[in-house]
């Protein structure tokens, strides 16, 4: 029965050295920085009032400096979005100055044709009365002065006035003598004086 206890005695001496060795091996390993046992092996040796010192959690360099890099990056966006609406602004309000110039040359450049257009008018009206009263002249230095007056007479002032510079005008192209005063002395006396009136009035320009 001795000879039994001390075999017994020996089987756990060195099951308990080979636990030993386990640990300190796995202890060991994780010294060295080959494993990471203690935080696993954290009950059995809070049993022997080993405890594992809890990790403190570090912030990971890179990461921030990423965070750091993107927010400044944002920033910068930020900016950049401020300084292009600013520019968009601007060139939408440059774009309605240009478009209110644009109609304003737009209508002073009808306004030219119009005024061109209504001169082109009056020049031709008056090219046609002028050529009107260089025939009707013609015609009445071509008729005996009595009824040349008979056809004057029958006519407004502003008209008689008109045919007789007409006539006195083409009389001096021609290097001819005007028949123009003896016209006025044939007409009545008083229409003569009116029509010489307003003649002096409003000379020929």
């Amino acid at each position: 029965m001795a000879q039994r206890g001390t075999v017994a005695i020996k089987i756990i001496v060195l099951f308990l050295l080979i636990v030993a060795l386990v640990f300190g091996g796995l202890l060991w390993f994780d010294y060295l920085g080959l494993m990471d046992v203690k935080e696993t092996l954290s009950p059995v040796l809070s049993i022997f009032g080993l405890g594992v010192p809890k990790k403190t959690a570090l912030p990971e360099v890179p990461v921030i400096l990423e965070e750091e890099r993107l927010v400044v990056q944002w920033e910068a966006l930020k900016i950049r979005e401020e300084e292009l609406d600013q520019r968009e602004l601007e060139i939408k309000n440059k774009e309605a100055e240009i478009l209110q110039i644009s109609e304003s040359l737009a209508e002073k450049e009808q306004a030219l044709i119009d005024r061109e257009k209504s001169f082109n008018e009056r020049v031709k009206q008056y090219d046609n009365r002028n050529a009107n009263l260089r025939k009707i002249s013609g015609n009445l230095v071509g008729m005996p002065p009595v009824k040349a007056i008979e056809r004057l007479v029958e006519m407004d002032d502003q008209d008689i006035i008109d045919i007789l510079r007409i006539t006195d005008q083409i009389a001096a192209e021609t290097g001819e003598d005007s028949i123009t005063a003896y016209w006025l002395s044939l007409m009545p006396a008083d229409r003569a004086a009116e029509v010489q009136r307003k003649m002096l009035r409003k000379p020929l320009q």
